[in-house]
């Protein structure tokens, strides 16, 4: 049979305290083998119960539930962190993850809910509530949209590297010196853009390059 996973609580609120304390040891896959109030007291007692996962509240007096985290990830590999709190704002969600928190629930979780996240984080997978993943995923789907795909996606690195060597007004021996390349390699790139593009010359390579944003670091031949 599976050992039970063993648990520490971290919580200032003793009747919620309680209450978490009771929802685990309803279940026969958790042991809670320590409660405290606040975040240091919580790393004292990983360093003393070596436990599988603490659940971690935010917003508790002295260290908190973050700085607590990050000491308790860094210094225990084998016990991981389950925050649950009231804290739903940005700030604490992406603190508490950078910190190393495997997972981050609202106190308005089931019991349920609870027990399957603790299980969840203690086999090395991530979990978040609803909201909360809602927020990640909109925090990265912004950071993505926010940056520009690289122009002219259809060339490869090094006709891009060339391209905006060309676009700043370099000549194909100042290239071939700049990178390390022969005349004829030069040659053979310039060309081979220039029939990607779709361009008749190099002056119009050179200002779409330009309107595209590249050879604007003013290199010189």
């Amino acid at each position: 049979m599976k050992s039970p996973l063993r648990v520490i609580i971290a919580d200032d609120h003793p009747v919620f305290l309680e209450g978490l304390q009771t929802i685990l040891e309803e279940d026969p896959g958790f042991t809670v083998v320590a409660t405290v109030p606040d975040g240091q007291a919580a790393v004292a007692a990983v360093g003393a119960y070596q436990p599988d996962l603490v659940l971690m509240d935010l917003r508790m007096p002295g260290t908190g539930g973050v700085e607590a985290t990050a000491q308790i990830t860094a210094r225990h590999a084998g016990t991981t962190v389950l925050v649950l709190t009231m804290s739903e704002d940005d700030d604490s969600v992406f603190a508490a993850l950078r910190a190393g928190a495997r997972g981050y629930l609202l106190k308005e979780a089931s019991a349920e809910d609870i027990r399957r996240a603790a299980r969840t984080v203690a086999n090395g997978e991530a979990i978040f509530g609803p909201r909360v993943a809602d927020r990640v995923i909109s925090f990265f789907s912004t950071l993505s949209a926010s940056r520009s795909p690289a122009p002219f996606p259809q060339l490869t690195s090094r006709e891009r590297e060339i391209l905006s060597l060309v676009a700043a007004g370099c000549d194909n021996p100042a290239i071939a010196r700049r990178l390390a390349l022969s005349d004829k390699t030069v040659r053979n790139h310039v060309s081979a853009i220039l029939t990607k593009l779709c361009a008749a010359t190099r002056a119009e390579v050179v200002a779409r390059a330009r309107d595209a944003g590249l050879g604007s670091n003013g290199a010189g031949r």
